[in-house]
């Protein structure tokens, strides 16, 4: 059963055709429950070991469908909607580094029985990172996936000048133009994806000319995203960490990851053929560093 949440407007978001189609055969289910007074969307399914998923800025728990598939064959998969992001409320408040936090905090009492391991892609990452801080005795295991946070936001000049543009105007032109920056091979992604790229696409743009994703997204950028997590607060993170990469990644280098992965003792699994995105270019190399990364095969043949 898909139980089904709606933000307080009537947006073409809360009724999307586009998100119903993307979901339609992945297995999990779509829950709204609030957390920390924010109602929040969420895609759960699998059972075992739970896993939690953050994605990135101006994105939504479907950036994760091509991993799906195979996690939920061995792990509880919680994957949601950030606050104002796709059916995610804002409830109008201003969300700051605490609330947020709490939010996180919220969303993983209630839905893990179990200490998850946390998962964080770009924004997902710091927030993840942060979260890691306060609350380590509340995880299993951290992957901080192309991680903002790490280092100052410094992304190539073309990825920040593309990244400007769509964000300035949210159409199909600048989204077109911009792709190339975040995904490697944008032909062999279209193909990979067949009919749902159109629909991919078509939803994602709608999910970025939203106000309120909009509003929320630069909120949190300019709090979690662009702002380098002092190194003083990253060595307070004392449960296993790994790093997933793309060895392209325009938005943040791979000389971060390195320079992280050395500095902390954090082992770096890079992901070639791919920009920023690995859970989206090449899903079966991101699942097996996951899998590297929690020494899943170890666990489970103990």
């Amino acid at each position: 059963m898909i139980v089904r949440a709606h933000k307080q407007d009537t947006s073409s978001i809360a009724e999307n055709t586009n998100r119903k189609l993307l979901l339609a055969d992945l297995p999990v289910s779509e829950h709204s429950l609030n957390f920390a007074g924010i109602s929040t969307t969420l895609l759960i399914g699998g059972e075992g070991e739970p896993i939690v998923l953050l994605h990135g800025p101006a994105e939504t728990s479907l950036w994760w469908m091509r991993v799906i598939p195979k996690l939920v064959k061995t792990h509880k998969v919680i994957i949601p909607d950030l606050p104002g992001h796709g059916l995610s409320q804002s409830n109008n408040f201003n969300l700051n580094h605490n609330n947020l936090l709490d939010w996180l905090r919220d969303l993983i009492i209630q839905t893990c029985k179990d200490k998850p391991i946390l998962v964080g892609h770009l924004l997902g990452g710091s927030i993840a990172a942060h979260f890691a801080i306060r609350n380590s005795n509340l995880l299993n295991n951290l992957i901080l996936v192309d991680s903002f946070g790490l280092d100052k936001f410094r992304p190539a000049p073309l990825f920040a000048f593309g990244l400007m543009r769509f964000m300035t105007r949210p159409n199909e032109k600048t989204y077109n133009s911009f792709l190339p920056q975040c995904i490697y091979d944008t032909d062999q992604l279209e193909k990979q994806l067949g009919k749902k790229w159109k629909t991919f696409l078509s939803y994602n743009l709608e999910i970025a000319q939203d106000p309120d994703t909009k509003r929320i997204t630069k909120t949190l950028m300019k709090t979690f995203g662009i702002p380098r997590i002092p190194v003083s607060e990253l060595k307070k993170i004392n449960i296993p960490t790994h790093l997933i990469w793309g060895r392209f990644d325009k938005a943040n280098k791979i000389k971060i990851a390195k320079k992280a992965s050395l500095h902390f003792n954090w082992p770096l699994h890079i992901v070639d053929d791919c920009r920023d995105d690995p859970k989206l270019e090449r899903p079966d190399e991101f699942v097996e560093s996951v899998y590297k990364s929690i020494d899943y095969k170890q666990r489970n043949h103990a």
